[in-house]
Parts: C-alpha cells; sequence; structure tokens
C-alpha cells in the first residue's frame, strides 16, 4: 500500500508539471483528491491492515495528500498569473490612438438669450428679482387693479389650485412683492416660468417664459421707458433696430403702450413676415397705474415709475427666425445643435 501511495504522489506530480490550464488543474484535483479519486480508493483499504500498520499508513497517506494539495496550490497560483500575463498582453491597449470624442453640452437658445438679457439689464443698473411660481390669486390679480369680476381675467386663464391659490400667468406679481417690501428707489427685472390655460400651436403653450421690469423712483417718465427699451432691443438685435410704442390699455398700467420692434426681415418696408406693418408687436408696457403703487403702501403723489413684460420666446423666435414655438421644447437636437 505504501508503495502505490508513492506512485501516486509521483504521477500527481508529473501530471501537474505538464498541465496548463486551471481547467486542467481541476480535473487532476478530481482524479487524486475526490471521492472517487485514486487517493480514496487506496484509504478505502485501510480496513484490512493490523491496527499498528494502520496508524503508520495512515500518517504517510496524510502527507501524501497534504504533499499533492501543495503541489496543486503552487501549479494554482502559477496558472493564475500566467492567465494574468497574457491577458494583459491581448487587451494591450494603443495609446497612440485618438480617444473618443465627447460631445460638450450647450446652452439652450431660452437660456442664451435670457443671460443676455439679464446682463443688459444688470449693465443699466437692474437688479434680478425672484418670486413663487405658485401665487396668490391676490398678487396675480387683485394688487395689479384685476379685481374679481374684471374681464381682463379671461384672457389670463390659469390652473387654479384652490380658489385663491393659482399657478402665475405674468412675473407682474413679483413686482408687488417687491415693492410691499422695498421703499423707492426700485429697479428690476424678474424673469421666469408663467402659466396659462393655452391650447399648445405655433404661437402658444400652457407654459412659458416672461422678463418683466419695474422702475420706481421720483421723477419717472414714458421718456425713461423708451429709452431703456431702446437700450435693449438694440442690445439684442443691432444698433439700427428701432422701436415705436402704440397706444393701448392694461389695466396695471396708465398711460399703456404696445410696443412693436422694426422686422428683421424687411427692416420697416412691410413684408409677409410682419403683414407690411414694417413692426413687429414684441411687449406691452406702460406707466405704473397709481393705484397699483397705492396697495404696494407707495405714495402716487411723489413716485411714479414704468413696468414692462415680454415674452422670452417671442424673443428667441425673432433673434433666430424661428417660426414654431413648440421647437424650443421637443428637445430634438437636430435642432438645438444649431445654436
Amino acid at each position: 500500500m505504501k508503495q502505490q501511495l508513492e506512485n501516486i504522489e509521483k504521477v500527481a506530480k508529473q501530471e501537474l508539471d505538464s498541465c496548463t490550464s486551471i481547467k486542467e488543474l481541476d480535473d487532476l484535483r478530481i482524479k487524486y483528491l475526490g471521492k472517487k479519486g485514486e487517493l480514496k480508493a487506496i484509504l478505502n483499504q485501510m480496513g484490512k491492515l493490523v491496527p499498528e500498520e494502520r496508524k503508520e499508513m495512515g500518517q504517510f497517506a496524510n502527507r501524501v495528500k497534504s504533499d499533492i494539495e501543495n503541489a496543486l496550490a503552487e501549479k494554482l497560483e502559477t496558472l493564475k498569473a500566467q492567465e494574468l500575463e497574457q491577458r494583459i498582453q491581448s487587451e494591450e491597449i494603443d495609446i497612440t490612438l485618438p480617444g473618443k470624442k465627447i460631445e460638450v453640452g450647450k446652452l439652450h437658445p431660452l437660456t442664451t438669450v435670457m443671460n443676455e438679457i439679464k446682463d443688459i439689464f444688470l449693465g443699466m443698473g437692474f437688479s434680478i428679482a425672484d418670486g413663487p411660481e405658485v401665487e396668490y390669486d391676490y398678487y396675480n390679480f387683485e394688487a395689479l387693479n384685476l379685481p374679481p369680476d374684471h374681464p381682463a381675467r379671461d384672457t389670463q386663464d390659469t390652473f387654479y389650485i384652490t380658489d385663491n391659490i393659482l399657478l402665475r400667468t405674468q412675473t407682474s406679481s413679483v413686482q408687488v412683492h417687491v415693492m410691499e417690501n422695498q421703499k423707492p428707489p426700485i429697479r428690476i427685472i424678474s424673469p421666469g416660468r408663467v402659466y396659462r390655460s393655452d391650447a399648445v400651436d405655433a404661437t402658444h403653450s400652457p407654459l412659458f417664459h416672461q422678463i418683466e421690469g419695474l422702475v420706481v423712483d421720483k421723477g419717472i417718465t414714458m421718456g425713461d421707458l423708451k429709452g431703456t427699451l431702446e437700450t435693449l432691443m438694440k442690445r439684442l438685435y443691432g444698433d439700427d433696430c428701432k422701436i415705436r410704442l402704440r397706444p393701448h390699455h392694461f389695466p396695471f398700467t396708465e398711460p399703456s403702450a404696445e410696443v412693436d420692434v422694426m422686422c428683421f426681415n424687411c427692416h420697416g418696408e412691410g413684408c409677409r413676415v410682419c403683414k407690411n406693418e414694417g413692426y413687429i408687436e414684441l411687449l406691452g408696457a406702460g406707466m405704473v397705474h397709481p393705484k397699483v403703487l397705492e396697495n404696494c403702501g407707495i405714495d402716487s403723489n411723489v413716485y411714479s415709475g414704468f413696468a414692462f413684460g415680454l415674452g422670452l420666446e417671442r424673443v428667441v423666435m425673432r433673434r433666430y427666425n424661428i417660426n414654431d414655438m413648440r421647437m424650443l421644447y421637443e428637445n430634438d437636437m437636430r435642432f438645438l445643435k444649431q445654436f
């Protein structure tokens, strides 16, 4: 039996030396050390030995088993190192090849123009004011001289959360908050999202952006309003841009005006784009109604002011000759990559 064990150890080590893969090594482990392996078959015969021989042969068998296990472990580490080296060689990276191009994102045209308008007004000494998009009816309508039964509310149909809370239809509500909490002089713009219950089409959306401005101080006139808007439009559309003011009515300003900008297509000559007017309506403006000032605790006998509001989408569409507002919201990369 001892001779058989020595032969098993010798042959096992010879086969281990010629083993070239981890799978072959695992097969050898099963062959010699498995439940039905050769070493197990020899040990099963030890019951036939006398007690003295059984003890001696058991110790010798355990040594043979331990030697084979150690040889298997050493061979396994060698094979793992060889496989790792082969993998490193096969997966070698050619660092001279150009890398994959990473596309850098760009600002959305709405954000680009919004930032430009902010910079223009900051350069004129304005500050930027922010306010809640979920607003009380008082700030969105009543404080702006639009009582509950006023017909102008019909043109600003919005989304009501309760009878008294709604999604704001204009950022003019921010102006009320500012006038309530800040004494004149006031010089602010209030950009942000607004909401109206409009059907989606080429020129309407239930969500859009407004930029409204407010100046309140002593001696403010329509001339200050016109000069401010001319500066804005020249910075946006070029020094040759012209504007015109047409009489209009807004409940929160008096006098009020619609502000038109010279047509970018015909430069005032008249064409299909501007319906032969030479100008395109762009925003509304006017002198702050005395009642609005009084509602906010400002003495209208001492202070006056002007306010204006323009839709950002409309400015962007004029700026980039876009004829459908929906294109600004569809996230079509073929469209957005142009800017």
